[in-house]
């Protein structure tokens, strides 16, 4: 039963095609358990974000054996997968694996969604070399997640040699004046690359619903 702190968007599939997710943050267990409750009640599939270990921990063991959990990206499905397409449309660079974190929570999303996504990591403009190994995987594809800390240099890098849609996740990665992830977010915000599309600081999850918007006004036929 949920308590009255919690009220369930249960139409916004029906608006926009994606389902509430859970962002489990600040949540406490009980209303974690509540929410996983209701799901196996109803038999609604769902997706939490932000989850952490310790979080999952404390679940009961038939619940954390009802979620199929990531400690990577600190998400959680419940319920079966939306029908897998074939081929992965979108891929998803990380500039280096202190950013793996976002980008899988950004591949997990898509998951949830029945996308595959192609995984290009540690690519970061450091060593240029590595991502010009790995740009034919990228330009193959209808849309490129980028997550990158520090400068948050890759997005611009790769909106200027890609031509699918690119999303820029900024993240929290970085010294001093990176001052969590906000330089990124400049200089994603500034980049001269045209069209790129900037998502918020860590926002995998932001970053692939916008893949899915675009992927959904893109005939099934484009699908590679």
């Amino acid at each position: 039963m949920l308590d009255h702190s919690i009220r369930l968007d249960l139409e916004r599939h029906e608006r926009l095609g994606f389902d509430e997710a859970i962002y489990s943050e600040g949540k406490s267990t009980a209303q974690l358990s509540a929410l996983i409750g209701h799901s196996v009640e109803t038999g609604a599939r769902r997706l939490f974000t932000r989850l952490s270990d310790w979080q999952f921990g404390a679940l009961l063991a038939d619940q954390r054996s009802a979620l199929d959990y990531d400690p990577v990206s600190r998400t959680a499905i419940f319920g079966a997968r939306a029908l897998a397409y074939e081929h992965p449309r979108v891929a998803i660079a990380c500039a280096g694996s202190s950013d793996v974190g976002v980008g899988r929570e950004a591949a997990r999303t898509l998951e949830y969604y029945g996308h595959p996504s192609a995984w290009v990591a540690d690519v970061g403009v450091a060593g240029l070399w590595r991502l010009v190994e790995r740009l034919d995987e990228l330009r193959d594809k209808d849309v490129v997640i980028v997550a990158a800390g520090m400068d948050g240099a890759l997005p611009s890098v790769v909106g200027g040699l890609v031509p699918g849609v690119v999303i820029a996740v900024p993240t929290s990665v970085g010294y001093g004046t990176a001052e969590g992830g906000r330089a990124a977010l400049c200089c994603a915000l500034a980049s001269c690359a045209p069209g790129v599309t900037v998502v918020n600081i860590d926002n995998g999850y932001g970053a692939a619903c916008a893949a899915l918007r675009v992927l959904r006004r893109r005939p099934a036929a484009t699908a590679r």
